[in-house]
């Protein structure tokens, strides 16, 4: 099987039907009998073209001298595939990157795919960028990510931005929390090692461990049996920074897939009730085949607009969990397609996420805590929502805390991968007055 010809049809099929490329990356390792070499390859190659597509489009003019619109589907992924193995691996020889490329490539255009990749090769294999002036132009263009992003970084992070430019092209590790209902994170990570898996202990939650170079994680030790779940370290500081208790009543108002949900339970002890909504009724299975699988049972679930809350629980939580829609910045270094969304569809996304905050706090009981969260990192979608929803709420005021050695003093925190080693996050914690 050409791992090459896979990734080219991944890679067509995701822009020309418009699916998420993790869902078409997922399908094809599904449909076919890989080695765990072969499937890392194949997840290297269709992440990494997609995520490196703007530059890579750059060099294929150059190199061709011919617009990339002007070429089908079907060539120019070929042409991004093959110049992506150039350019940005060191472990694919430059033979084996033009000569399977080639051979996967449509045959019409088989001629136009060796002519530019080897010219690439003949050229220093290096990309074609103009002088590095550190403008939002030259840093979209070398790290592939699209202008309006670089511009709102530039704007919000100043020098950050191109910190975080670098963040979106490196590859994570997969982050696992721990069910301490069931087992300990020591347990857990030495049954991993034993097993010859790359795990080490996550370096700010005690009880996550990374793990690299997995290429199912549900193969790995102790999934069947519920002893972890897939959880970024940013989204488990927001379940801790919302200091949930054993007994409280909690609700997560926009809860798919349940990751938070889950850690809230955990926290908990199992002990409690979570009632976790979700507005699209086709996730909602993910919420409790995953409590299932980890032993939650304190977990209801159930459809519902986050704009519209629950009039049987008015007034009734300890903690609320407002993880709003958001454009999903914080996460494009593990699904690198996001970065390519219409920005300007995100333009009104501050409206609907100050919507979705203001009625999650009808549900926060007097001294009970609200927890708004993101996973973006565009301040109008962040500190502006938070701050817009004080103004307009009085009984709510922005609660200081401090979780594992991070400390947000004004009550909000914006985790940042190239500082905090995590998926880029907001959180704000906010306390309705007793």
């Amino acid at each position: 099987m050409n791992v090459r010809r896979l990734a080219l049809d991944a890679l067509v099929r995701a822009a020309r039907d418009g699916k998420y490329l993790n869902l078409e990356l997922d399908s094809s390792l599904s449909r076919h009998e890989l080695s765990p070499a072969d499937r890392a390859l194949l997840t290297a190659l269709v992440y990494g073209t997609c995520e490196r597509a703007l530059t890579l489009d750059r060099e294929i003019e150059v190199l061709s001298g011919r617009p990339t619109d002007r070429l089908d589907a079907e060539t120019l992924a070929a042409l991004r595939l093959g110049l992506y193995q150039i350019l940005y691996t060191d472990k694919i020889p430059p033979h084996a990157a033009v000569n399977e490329t080639v051979a996967a490539a449509p045959a019409r255009s088989r001629g136009l795919v060796n002519a530019v990749l080897r010219r690439s090769l003949r050229e220093g294999a290096r990309p074609h960028l103009p002088p590095d002036d550190g403008t939002a132009e030259y840093l979209s263009l070398a790290y592939s990510v699209p202008l309006p992003i670089v511009s709102g970084w530039l704007r919000d992070y100043g020098a950050l931005a191109r910190m975080l430019c670098e963040a979106a092209n490196r590859t994570p590790p997969v982050t696992l929390r721990v069910n301490t209902l069931k087992t300990d994170a020591g347990e857990l990570l030495r049954r991993f090692c034993d097993s010859g898996i790359e795990a080490e202990a996550n370096a700010i939650c005690p009880d996550m461990i990374d793990i690299r170079r997995a290429s199912a994680v549900t193969g790995l030790y102790g999934y069947g049996d519920g002893l972890w779940f897939v959880e970024d370290a940013a989204s488990r500081i927001a379940v801790a920074a919302s200091g949930v208790r054993p007994g409280d009543t909690v609700v997560d108002t926009c809860s798919a897939p349940g990751g938070k949900s889950f850690s809230a339970a955990i926290d908990m002890g199992g002990r409690g009730k979570i009632h976790a909504f979700d507005i699209h009724e086709n996730k909602l299975s993910l919420i409790r085949s995953g409590a299932e699988r980890l032993g939650i049972d304190i977990i209801s679930v159930e459809a519902r607009d986050a704009r519209t809350p629950d009039p049987a629980l008015l007034l009734t939580a300890d903690v609320v969990i407002c993880d709003a829609p958001c454009s999903g910045l914080g996460v494009i270094s593990k699904k690198p397609d996001i970065r390519y969304r219409d920005m300007e569809l995100a333009a009104g996304l501050p409206r609907v996420q100050s919507e979705i905050l203001a009625a999650a706090s009808a549900y926060v009981k007097p001294g009970g805590t609200l927890v708004y969260s993101t996973c973006t990192l565009l301040k109008a979608e962040n500190e502006d929502v938070a701050a817009g929803f004080l103004d307009s709420h009085p009984d709510f005021s922005a609660e200081p805390f401090s979780v594992y050695g991070i400390d947000a003093p004004d009550g909000m925190l914006t985790l940042l991968p190239p500082v905090h080693g995590t998926d880029g996050f907001f959180i704000a914690k906010l306390k309705r007055n007793a």
